[in-house]
């Protein structure tokens, strides 16, 4: 039997019951939709299910169709009274970790959903106490991706776990590039990596990743070829000798560079890093 459509007003769905896959709405593309049901109407019904403990006017949860759903209240807020409902399908999912299967099981046949937001719903659903792990997670909004695809996303899941927060923009990074990152968090590289984006003054996507590269050529060669370790801690690539002052060591296609972050950075005390520097190696 064929899902009635229902007429339901804008203010009735909570578009936050659910824990979300996207970072962003693409502002062009918005406005591309705007017009379009402007002229034509939604072509597409969104998807809903009940709430089971409504608040106020809210007596929906969305489960997919959160652009459409942002278009309608944008068109609405512009000419009141002409978009005040919106079409949708209502879902009778047996529990929330079945609805957000399902708006994933959606989205994951769009182009337009990033490695990092496929990473994030993993990471919100488990923290929300939709699963207890992320391979649960995985298994249970994944259910028919092969074993390669799985791995994957349980590492995408993990950059995102470790580096939420620290980048900016990151939904732009492709595949590749989040999978660079958590191969190099994996490795062991996870403290040099929050290290330097914390104390970096880099305030865009593009400076960051170009300020991690020598971090991960690092991490990538080690993880290639590594050398076995002769002693304890060994070797060195993150010191912090007092607070205000950190000490990053990186590999660089000439050596090696040594970077000092913090207040206590000043050029007095990189004089006497110098000079104990000259007394160490000067010829006998």
């Amino acid at each position: 039997m064929q899902t009635p459509i229902l007429d339901l007003p804008l203010d009735a769905i909570d578009a936050t019951a659910l824990p979300r896959d996207r970072l962003a709405l693409d502002d062009a593309a918005l406005e591309e939709l705007k017009t379009s049901i402007s002229l034509h109407g939604l072509r597409q019904p969104i998807e809903v299910f009940e709430l089971a403990e409504p608040e106020g006017p809210l007596l929906y949860g969305l489960i997919s169709g959160l652009r459409r759903l942002t278009a309608m209240r944008a068109l609405e807020d512009m000419m009141p009274g002409r978009f005040p409902t919106i079409p949708a399908f209502l879902r009778q999912p047996q529990n929330r970790a079945e609805a957000v299967a399902a708006m994933v099981a959606e989205n994951d046949q769009r182009a337009d959903i990033s490695p990092w937001e496929r990473g994030l719903i993993l990471v919100r659903s488990r923290n929300s106490g939709l699963f207890d792990t992320l391979d649960a997670a995985v298994a249970a909004l994944h259910p028919f991706a092969p074993a390669m695809k799985r791995s994957r996303l349980r590492a995408l899941a993990h950059a995102v776990e470790e580096l939420d927060g620290l980048l900016e923009g990151p939904f732009a990074l492709s595949q590749r590039q989040v999978l660079r990152l958590a191969a190099a968090l994996r490795g062991g590289w996870a403290d040099l990596i929050r290290v330097a984006l914390e104390e970096s003054q880099a305030r865009t996507l593009e400076a960051q990743w170009e300020l991690l590269q020598p971090v991960l050529a690092e991490a990538e060669s080690t993880l290639q070829d590594p050398a076995p370790i002769t002693s304890p801690g060994r070797p060195r690539r993150l010191l912090r000798p007092r607070v205000g002052l950190t000490i990053r060591r990186e590999r660089t296609n000439e050596g090696y560079v040594l970077r000092f972050t913090g207040p206590e950075a000043r050029g007095m005390m990189i004089d006497q890093v110098l000079d104990d520097i000259e007394r160490m190696y000067a010829p006998v």
